[in-house]
């Protein structure tokens, strides 16, 4: 019971879980066996696995330490709220007057009022200070008074001691039930499974989730400034699909699971919108390089014959080849990513919208202990808050 009693065993125990915690942010926790032996080569690797610091936050050494931390913050409690209770609920009116000289803040006035006089105006001293309801004793011709504040704000700190294992049942909670995922949709397409980013396992997600669109943002220094995806939800409960779009910091949350938007991966297809301003006829397609495609059932064709990227693969402008009837000469002319061109022909101007289509990286978590944390979390502010609204002070 001492053992466990210990504020050194609480200080050791918080220590030990800092230095390991800073060890789970520097070590990417869930990645592939080889990503760690590229990272920090075989040896390394081996130890980190056999140490489970590559799943630190579920190993069974590491829930032990909060179990222990646990145990040692309830045991503290229950050691230590019992004398609290009783500072709480104590009869400060039991004490000797000569005890009162005595105390570290004390003062001594004398006056030629009479005792019923001066106590009657020490009621209204004190209660123009705040101290309200101060209960009495008369003795021996003494008259004593005894007010208290902010009692209960005492019991702020087991309020804390509370919310901190709650926080640590819902960690562990998430740890043992949750688990972390990840899935590639590229635009336009969709897809009923997500895989473990540990063993890359598919989960079947019980509905289909569609990528419509995948956007890059850029600050003007070159800087990526957001992604963006705009996913849509098609679950069979559901009479009209669920759409949302997501950016870094706002993820789709659905049954469960929540999906964070990663990165995009540009890839070799193009969205082209072809548009006969004269006839309003319009057509879209999804195309890959050097193909001819028929238009609008028209004898005419297109082709992207030439597209320049830069050296991560994103497409800078394309070439495109068009011919509106199939005994017509073709013209040539580039267009710019996401931009649009109008070619003039007799059979109408022309406008081409050009734009190159990504795969769309999702991180999906689930974690069924979050409200558990939040609750938690909710619970510690309250205790704090309690803490700092007032002092416990007496007066005698």
């Amino acid at each position: 019971w001492r053992f466990f009693a210990s504020v050194k065993l609480a200080l050791a125990t918080l220590i030990v879980l800092a230095i390991t915690s800073i060890i789970g942010t520097l070590i990417k926790q869930g990645q592939p066996d080889t990503y760690y032996v590229e990272e920090y080569g075989a040896g390394l690797a081996r130890l980190f696995e056999q140490l489970s610091l590559t799943e630190m936050y579920s190993a069974w050494w590491f829930i032990a330490l909060l179990c222990l931390f646990a145990a040692n913050l309830v045991v503290c409690s229950i050691e230590r709220l019992p004398g609290v209770w009783r500072q709480m609920k104590a009869d400060n009116l039991a004490i000797e007057v000569s005890q009162l000289a005595s105390m570290s803040t004390s003062q001594q006035v004398e006056t030629r009022l009479a005792v019923s006089t001066a106590a009657e105006q020490l009621l209204v001293i004190m209660a123009k200070a705040g101290w309200s309801s101060p209960r009495r004793r008369n003795k021996d011709g003494i008259t004593l008074f005894a007010a208290q504040k902010g009692a209960w704000t005492r019991l702020g700190v087991y309020i804390v001691h509370l919310s901190i294992l709650i926080v640590l049942v819902g960690a562990i909670i998430g740890s043992l039930f949750g688990y972390q995922a990840y899935v590639f949709i590229p635009e336009g397409t969709s897809t009923s499974n997500i895989y473990l980013r540990k063993d890359k396992q598919p989960i079947a997600l019980g509905y289909t989730l569609q990528c419509d669109w995948f956007e890059k943002s850029y600050y003007p220094n070159g800087m990526i400034k957001q992604y963006r995806a705009d996913l849509s939800v098609m679950d069979p409960d559901r009479e009209a699909p669920y759409k949302k779009s997501v950016i870094v910091n706002d993820p789709l949350s659905y049954r469960g699971l929540t999906f964070y938007v990663g990165d995009g991966f540009p890839m070799d297809e193009y969205f082209v919108v072809i548009r006969n301003q004269r006839t309003l006829a319009e057509q879209a397609f999804r195309v890959s390089p050097e193909q001819d495609i028929p238009w609008n059932g028209s004898t005419g064709t297109f082709r992207i014959a030439q597209v320049e990227r830069d050296e991560e693969g994103n497409a800078l402008r394309a070439k495109i080849s068009f011919s509106a009837e199939d005994s017509a000469e073709s013209s040539d002319f580039w267009i710019n990513n996401q931009g649009t061109v109008t070619l003039r022909q007799q059979e109408g101007p022309y406008s081409f919208t050009y734009r190159q289509l990504y795969s769309t990286l999702l991180l999906v978590t689930k974690d069924p202990g979050v409200m558990t944390v939040y609750f938690g979390f909710c619970l510690m502010v309250l205790g704090l808050s309690l803490i700092h609204i007032s002092e416990p002070t007496r007066r005698h």
